[in-house]
């Protein structure tokens, strides 16, 4: 009898902490379970909006309705449809149109704790990538981290004259960054439920998700969404533009890209682009790229300008890049090339440059490009973030260059 009571004992004591997590809260929508994973609570696949199918697709995100009964929140909710993505981050997840979910991770053991939270949105050129994942080393130190998806590609970011006329604002494109916006809302009003603090939120992220909090932080449309921010190898001060890796097409150029791409898919009118599949678009975004556009809205202007005039979210923030970025991008040159492309691109700022990233060998060719790459995409916006936020501004500001050899 002894015994018996002695194991049930240890049953007991081993199972209080498990039964202590916050498994099973309430959030706007309804009653949420999830699950116990390294000893905390995971939530996988939260709907924050309603599936973007149908007559949803190309259109703003639709808040989630209230459901009934207990949702469970076991799985990872499905990609966005893309390519392969490079970094392997996802892949074995299937991929669908319906996949604005996120997940949260927490350590709280009530609603009670006003936790920091910690908001990831995940890179990928705004064409690859999955908010899958979690981060333990994160909630250890007690915070709640939150990873949010968003749609990708021609599904996330083609703009369209029809579209445009469709919106009660007279605009199309940006539907990828509407769903941030609608998840960093979601977020504001429901993660108390998982013991998190509205008022303590940061959001974070790297290449296209640190392009997004670049975006967000200039966006009025998230004012009060957020206190920190930080971007990892991402900005947006490059100038409007039709050309350029990074830079932000004006809408009616957008437009007119979505009016190609529709010809290319042989469809003439929305209707008949609304039913192609998703495998097809994605197939047919082959040397396309699909990228946020100023629409006035969401995007307002050259951000730039923006934070000169001091119109931005002026929240504590962390940037930085890192030294070799460019050698993922540039992977042979020749010296001759190099002084053809300094001299194509560059015109009578040409010696300038070539004094500043010198070569006289292709070896010393390709890593004056993979530098310019570098300083081009990742290290000018950075800079810029951080200089003007430093003038006009009173967040805190801080700017790191990572550079550690490899070994």
């Amino acid at each position: 009898m002894k015994k018996i009571l002695t194991t049930l004992s240890l049953a007991l004591a081993m199972s209080l902490p498990l039964s202590a997590q916050l498994l099973r809260t309430t959030v706007a929508q309804g009653e949420i379970e999830g699950e116990l994973f390294e000893g905390f609570a995971l939530y996988r696949a939260i709907p924050y909006a309603e599936a973007p199918v149908g007559e949803l697709r190309w259109k703003a995100p639709v808040p989630k309705a209230p459901w009934q009964g207990v949702y469970k929140a076991e799985r990872w909710g499905d990609r966005p449809y893309q390519k392969t993505d490079p970094n392997q981050n996802g892949n074995d997840i299937p991929m669908s149109e319906d996949c604005l979910y996120l997940s949260v991770e927490t350590p709280a053991m009530s609603k009670d704790e006003k936790l920091p939270v910690f908001v990831n949105i995940h890179g990928g050129a705004f064409a690859t990538g999955s908010y899958s994942g979690t981060q333990e080393s994160f909630v250890r130190e007690g915070i709640v981290y939150v990873s949010i998806e968003y749609r990708l590609g021609a599904l996330g970011f083609m703009a369209h004259p029809e579209l445009a006329k469709e919106s009660k604002d007279g605009i199309s494109g940006n539907y990828g960054i509407y769903d941030q916006i609608c998840a960093l809302n979601w977020i504001h009003d429901n993660i108390a439920a998982f013991g998190g603090d509205p008022e303590k939120v940061t959001i974070c992220g790297e290449s296209a998700g640190g392009i997004s909090v670049s975006i967000l932080c200039a966006s009025p449309l998230c004012k009060g969404l957020f206190r920190g921010a930080i971007s990892e190898s991402g900005g947006n001060f490059a100038p409007i533009s039709v050309h350029g890796a990074t830079a932000m097409k004006p809408h009616q150029d957008a437009q007119q890209q979505g009016l190609d791409f529709q010809k290319k898919l042989g469809a003439k009118k929305m209707k008949q682009l609304r039913k192609v599949s998703g495998e097809a678009l994605i197939e047919a975004t082959a040397g396309e790229q699909f990228w946020p556009v100023v629409d006035g809205i969401a995007i307002v202007d050259d951000q730039y300008k923006l934070y000169e005039q001091g119109k931005y979210n002026d929240v504590n923030v962390i940037a930085g890049y890192n030294s070799d970025e460019g050698s993922l991008f540039v992977y042979q040159m020749q010296l001759e090339m190099y002084k053809n492309m300094m001299a194509a691109q560059y015109g009578d700022w040409k010696d300038q440059l070539m004094e500043a990233y010198p070569a006289t060998t292709d070896q010393e060719a390709l890593y004056a490009v993979q530098d310019i790459f570098r300083d081009n995409a990742f290290g000018w916006c950075t800079w810029a973030w951080a200089n003007l936020q430093s003038k006009t501004g009173k967040g805190k500001v801080y700017m790191y260059y990572f550079d550690q050899l490899s070994e």
